[in-house]
């Protein structure tokens, strides 16, 4: 059954733009209320956002859904997309939303829905709530004595702040160490760097004056390089790179050097087997993870297991067979042992948890192996689906045939935005430029 509002991660668009307005908001309260108000307890939502400017708008209609089909909300603020799903357990909430876009720019918004598990909302479930929403709405409203109440939750920050440190190892402390955290003028500008400062570090700060704005503009995990500099100029021992909604982390080192999610993920997974804490065998990643990251585990006698692209076929995997350790390259770090879905501040500390036990530089612990030679570009279209063309089809044969078995090819469109992604990978980096440069050469002739 084909999906109207919901893609790859929750509901997402441009601000006032259908499907991200406030009327299809309010339906979405209102349908996804309607699902989870189940007994005759006080059922409750909580509801978490960024720091985008059409997140007043969408979080207004939001409480006006869910309190009319008899859901009392509780208003987060600013809050990290983990943050929200921590606090929907631990609140003892029956539905979880988190309002943003994620990395994307300010003008895009999006909505994201967990379960009182904490983890997102299954394929049927969004489909159910599709279903309410393009249907007769006067059944989905809660009886005049029934109306849900809303109101803020002043104490959210502290308790994720207390969580996120109680992952760490016991005794554990960042005394003596410089940190640079760009917040990306998103959701965690407030309690990340409260965080590591409340573990002993020095912290310097980037992208916490989010205006509405500027979330994602020239900083973050997207946007490394002022990070990077700021990293040298202080001499700082690391610099953490948060997106906008802080479910992903990338890491500098002292040089100022970028350390991708499957370097993360190799110093976690093998730190973890170390301690007996590794479950699942290995590391479950996506089909965009560095072939030299499996050829690293394999060395250490583990499994890399990967899926599609999407943190929350990651989780699915994870959950499935036992894994605790998984994620993607651009940053996603998921860590069941402690969090439904990614979360940057926590892999981060994870990180930092291990240079402090070390006493090594991050340039040494965070560089386990040699990536392949790797070309991602991306390919913007307006309409159709460029990759059902004859040509394109014949030109990535072409290309899997030259690339063999010393490499791979993933092609795939974008669940959030009208873009083709091409990836290649091999121990020729000549080869793998080509290669790419072909199938995009090819792309952009029929996307035009």
């Amino acid at each position: 059954m084909s999906r109207k509002y919901f893609g790859t991660d929750g509901i997402r668009g441009l601000a006032n733009s259908s499907p991200m307005t406030s009327e299809i908001a309010m339906k979405v309260g209102m349908a996804a209320g309607k699902i989870f108000v189940n007994g005759d307890h006080r059922h409750r939502v909580v509801i978490g956002k960024d720091t985008r400017l059409s997140g007043y708008m969408i979080e207004s209609a939001l409480v006006t859904g869910f309190t009319a089909a008899g859901m009392d909300v509780f208003q987060l603020g600013p809050m990290p997309t983990p943050a929200v799903a921590m606090l929907t357990r631990s609140l003892r909430a029956d539905l979880g939303v988190m309002i943003s876009a994620s990395h994307n720019p300010y003008e895009d918004n999006g909505i994201k829905l967990f379960g009182p598990d904490g983890y997102k909302l299954s394929d049927q479930k969004e489909l159910e709530i599709e279903a309410l929403i393009d249907g007769d709405l006067a059944p989905l409203l809660a009886p005049p004595a029934d109306i849900g109440r809303a109101k803020r939750i002043d104490s959210a920050q502290e308790r994720y702040i207390e969580f996120a440190k109680r992952t760490l190892p016991r005794n554990i402390r960042f005394d003596g160490l410089r940190v640079v955290v760009d917040c990306a003028n998103g959701a965690a500008y407030q309690v990340a760097p409260a965080a590591l400062w409340e573990l002993g570090a020095e912290v310097i700060t980037l992208g916490v004056e989010p205006n509405g704005f500027n979330i994602n503009k020239d900083c973050g995990s997207t946007a490394p390089k002022i990070l990077c500099e700021k990293v040298r100029e202080m001499r700082a021992d690391i610099g953490i790179a948060l997106d906008g909604d802080a479910d992903r982390v990338l890491i500098t080192d002292e040089t100022g050097q970028v350390i991708d999610g499957d370097q993360l993920m190799a110093v976690v997974a093998e730190s973890w087997l170390q301690r007996g804490r590794l479950s699942g065998g290995g590391v479950v990643a996506t089909v965009m993870s560095n072939l030299g990251f499996e050829r690293y585990l394999e060395g250490l006698g583990l499994k890399l297991a990967r899926t599609p692209v999407g943190d929350r076929y990651v989780v699915e995997y994870m959950r499935q067979h036992g894994y605790n350790v998984g994620g993607e390259q651009s940053g996603h770090i998921v860590l069941s042992d402690f969090a439904t879905t990614g979360d940057g501040l926590v892999a981060a500390l994870q990180i930092l948890s291990v240079v402090v036990q070390s006493g090594k530089p991050v340039s040494e612990i965070c560089n386990r192996f040699n990536p392949l030679p790797q070309v991602l570009k991306n390919v913007r279209y307006k309409q159709g689906q460029p990759l059902d063309d004859e040509t394109v089809r014949q030109v990535i044969s072409n290309s899997k045939d030259k690339l063999g078995k010393q490499g791979r090819l993933v092609i795939r469109p974008s669940g959030t935005e009208s873009v083709i992604r091409v990836m290649a990978e091999g121990d020729d980096a000549k080869l793998v430029g080509t290669v790419v440069k072909d199938i995009v050469t090819v792309l952009r002739s029929v996307a035009a």
